[in-house]
Parts: structure tokens; C-alpha cells; sequence
């Protein structure tokens, strides 16, 4: 299982305690099921690193797109996502492929 990174001050050194999980590095102790239920929309990439909108993220292998010439590759840099609810829960601008939906298992967090 991979844990989240601290809701503080982002530190990805979390480790569990009974329920709760704990930051080494600020103290701070949440419980994941209560964050989850007070963030609403949670989604994490494919490194268990949880985004946000606005962030950037690069590809992390080629995906066939439907209708396309080309594929997009591995290593594409995405700007400026927005997260939804679905099956494909980020929706971008990619450059020279424009509007596209993404699954977060296939992006990392820059």
C-alpha cells in the first residue's frame, strides 16, 4: 500500500500508527478516512502522490489515442490539469493533440 504525502507540510516519510497516520517531520496525525470524506474529490498518480488542479504532470508510457495518427510518448509534459469524476479523472490541453481525458494510473507528479 502506498501512503499519502503529509496534508502539511508534504512530506512523503508517513508511516501508520493503529488508525491514524503520522508526519515525522511536522507531528501532524490525520485519519486518512476522515480526510477523504472532508476533501471530497481524492485522486493520486501513479507514484501515490496525491494532485490537485493546476498541477503538471508527465506521461509515463505511450498511450494509443482513439482517432489519432500518433501516439502520445512517454515523457510528455501535461500543464495545467483539472481533476473530474470518472473512469478518466483528468482532463487537459495537450499540445498538438488538444482537448484529452487522462487516467491518473498513467501520469506522475512533477
Amino acid at each position: 500500500m502506498v501512503l499519502p504525502t503529509c496534508p502539511k507540510c508534504g512530506s512523503k516519510y508517513v508511516y501508520e500508527d493503529g488508525i491514524l497516520l503520522v508526519c515525522p517531520e511536522c507531528a501532524y496525525e490525520w485519519n486518512p478516512a476522515e480526510a477523504e470524506q472532508e476533501e471530497g474529490l481524492v485522486v493520486y498518480d501513479a507514484n501515490g502522490q496525491q494532485l490537485a488542479d493546476g498541477d503538471t504532470v508527465t506521461l509515463i508510457k505511450n498511450l494509443k489515442v482513439k482517432g489519432a495518427p500518433k501516439d502520445l510518448k512517454q515523457g510528455t509534459r501535461v500543464k495545467n490539469i483539472r481533476l473530474v469524476d470518472g473512469d478518466h479523472n483528468i482532463d487537459c490541453k495537450i499540445d498538438g493533440f488538444g482537448a484529452m481525458k487522462l487516467k491518473s494510473e498513467f501520469v506522475k507528479k512533477l
